[in-house]
């Protein structure tokens, strides 16, 4: 499952500062980095597992969004994508999943029990927010785990049974979810997403190991899209010159640059429309993310 290798000793002012030396003086817009520093707290899990959550509480709030880091990473290396949700208003819970790098237990988690174990989590993290709605917003494995919060359907880790979501998310956001793969999730299991939805890749989204090598091998994160009936609201953001990690900016800041800061801005405010108009029914919100439905890149917003 790909997701990264992690640099904790980088710090996010090294980060602002190699972004903003990127091509003829670009810098992130003030609104990235707006969020308050975050708390954290434990919740337990099945079997009396600790989890870790990362909190951001905005000084209004105008809804929850559960966030899922991709493997090998942890909450913390999404600021850039978390910052405008919370000055937009969104109150963010974020687990550290066993996967990541930084647990502690990490090795006690093999191969696909830690996707067992990410569905674990978000069953106590639902739990812990009781009757509330959410949206669902996650990259690479956690793009996966958030589809699967608004309903599509994944092959049962062993040791699993029941339902895989509570039915409470009103919405997703997959930023370069994983292809099918037979072993985690097929088209068909992608094809029950039941909520709107907005999947997000970017035309230099290869992974080794996991798509193509060909120019055209970064499709395959589109699969959750296409896969996705017609008529329920889903959309499929392609953003020009935007590889897996946003070239460093998320999830892990070692990769190959240089950081996509052009395309990081896009994703947040096309992302930002998203989440106004399916998570707060603002309909301002909806008709400027429908006006930006367009089969042109830089930034391609198809709608189905």
């Amino acid at each position: 499952m790909d997701g990264g290798h992690v640099r904790p000793g980088l710090s996010r002012r090294a980060l602002i500062g190699s972004a903003a030396a990127v091509g003829a003086g670009m810098a992130f817009a003030a609104p990235v980095f707006a969020a308050p520093a975050p708390r954290q707290f434990d919740i337990e899990a099945a079997g009396g597992r600790k989890v870790s959550i990362t909190e951001w509480r905005p000084a209004h709030t105008v809804g929850t969004i559960l966030f899922s880091h991709g493997a090998a990473s942890s909450p913390r290396f999404y600021e850039v994508m978390i910052g405008p949700m919370v000055a937009a208003g969104w109150h963010v819970l974020a687990p550290l999943h066993v996967d990541s790098r930084e647990h502690p237990d990490t090795a006690k988690f093999p191969g696909l029990a830690s996707w067992k174990a990410r569905l674990e989590d978000f069953a106590a993290l639902t739990d812990h927010i009781g009757h509330r709605p959410y949206v669902a917003v996650g990259h690479s494995y956690g793009g996966l785990t958030a589809l699967v919060l608004g309903g599509a359907q994944s092959v049962a880790p062993q040791g699993w049974s029941g339902p895989q979501s509570d039915g409470k998310a009103k919405a997703v956001i997959a930023f370069s979810p994983p292809a099918a793969i037979p072993v985690l999730i097929t088209r068909e299991g992608y094809g029950k997403l039941s909520v709107p939805a907005l999947v997000q890749t970017g035309t230099l989204d290869l992974v080794p190991g996991m798509t193509a090598t060909d120019p055209d091998g970064w499709k395959v994160h589109l699969d959750a899209y296409e896969a996705a009936a017609p008529g329920g609201h889903r959309y499929g953001l392609v953003l020009s010159d935007v590889s897996h990690y946003f070239g460093g900016l998320i999830c892990d800041y070692a990769q190959k640059g240089p950081p996509a800061v052009q395309g990081l801005k896009d994703a947040n405010r096309i992302a930002g429309l998203f989440l106004g108009a399916y998570g707060r029914g603002d309909g301002k919100a909806l008709a400027k993310l429908d006006a930006a439905v367009s089969p042109n890149l830089p930034v391609r917003l198809m709608k189905k």
